[in-house]
């Protein structure tokens, strides 16, 4: 919430001396060991008091700012929202809407053309992701606050794609609680992952929901949602909602890495390299990552990994899980050249080149 001032500056005066066609203003001089000064006033302004929107002109202020996502992964197909952060199409969205899509489009609230969304970078333990959508122009922005100065009891409501059903519905609530930590669960595909530093609101956000804008009473945008405990029909016996979001102060600055091209161990920037494997943390002697799975004609089938090896080097970097691994593969980019070592399931060594394949964002 923008909190606005006015401050008058005190000041006394000393000696003031100007001159202007022969006119001089002078200070009476001051006597040796003695200070005189003026009275002084002090003048305070108290800041504007917030009014809160109408529901009709919160919606009226927050809907043009995003866009419905569609992202179809395999045989499932995940529906989101994104928050319209540049003229240009730079939407900040979820991790888990677009991930393992093969393809992604948006449409704005507020012209309802449909984008081709390119996937710009993304941080999947943040669970954020950045887009931009192609050919965008003149799109409304979302009005960005700062979750620092969100407090418990502070209004907010939530605005997406509720069920995926493709327009907005704005859950309203307050703020329960602040820097949680939950562990969440994606739906598509079962993978868990760990959010800390969460908004918590009793706002009723459903799935479609993440991705979306969290804002205040004034509209400003303070949080992206991103997991809830949506029930279907709810009645009086229902659990009350209890939903979380990722504060913009903490995602903002992945948004600027992204765009600035920084990956990071955790940030990916541009198309994802695919090995073609799952892993796991090999329990004995060799410390690595234990290859559980291979994927059918993937660059790890092609250089010899099979079910059941470890794999102990990669690109140069020393695999001890399967953590290493990950952040090894977050230096390359697809069609990179890397050299990968491993032990087999029968404890014979093998060692082979290969080059990334392009895949989905995981």
């Amino acid at each position: 919430m923008t909190k606005r001032a006015s401050r008058r500056g005190l000041w006394t005066a000393v000696v003031l001396a100007a001159g202007l066609g022969g006119l001089a203003l002078v200070a009476p001089p001051l006597t040796p060991g003695t200070i005189e000064s003026a009275p002084v006033t002090v003048i305070t302004t108290p800041p504007a008091p917030v009014v809160p929107l109408t529901p009709e002109e919160l919606s009226a202020r927050v809907v043009p700012t995003i866009v419905t996502i569609t992202a179809p992964a395999g045989f499932t197909t995940t529906a989101g929202t994104g928050i319209v952060l540049s003229p240009d199409g730079v939407v900040l969205t979820n991790h888990h809407v677009i991930s393992g899509a093969s393809d992604v489009t948006a449409v704005s609230m507020s012209n309802g053309l449909i984008y081709d969304a390119e996937i710009l970078g993304y941080d999947s333990v943040s669970d954020l992701a950045v887009l931009r959508l192609a050919g965008a122009t003149d799109l409304p922005v979302a009005v960005v606050g700062k979750s620092a100065e969100a407090a418990r009891g502070d209004a907010v409501t939530a605005i997406g794609n509720a069920e995926g059903g493709g327009v907005p519905v704005p859950a309203p609530g307050v703020i329960t609680n602040l820097g949680v930590t939950v562990n969440t669960r994606n739906a598509s595909d079962g993978s868990r992952n760990q959010l800390k530093g969460l908004i918590e609101v009793d706002a009723d956000i459903r799935p479609g929901d993440s991705g979306g804008p969290l804002v205040n009473a004034v509209g400003e945008l303070i949080g992206v949602s991103s997991a809830g405990n949506a029930v279907t029909d709810r009645t009086e016996t229902s659990p009350a909602p209890q939903s979380y979001a990722i504060p913009i102060d903490t995602a903002l600055p992945i948004v600027d890495q992204v765009l600035g091209g920084r990956s990071s161990e955790t940030v990916r920037v541009g198309p994802t390299p695919v090995l073609g494997v799952a892993v796991k943390d090999h329990a004995d002697m060799p410390a690595g990552a234990e290859v559980v799975a291979v994927s059918f004609d993937s660059p790890a089938e092609r250089v010899g990994l099979t079910k059941g090896a470890v794999i102990t080097e990669f690109g140069g970097s020393r695999i001890a899980s399967s953590a290493d691994l990950n952040a090894a593969m977050s230096s390359h980019r697809p069609g990179d050249t890397v050299a990968v070592t491993w032990v087999d399931v029968t404890g014979q060594p093998g060692t082979g080149s290969l080059v990334l394949d392009e895949g989905p964002p995981r």
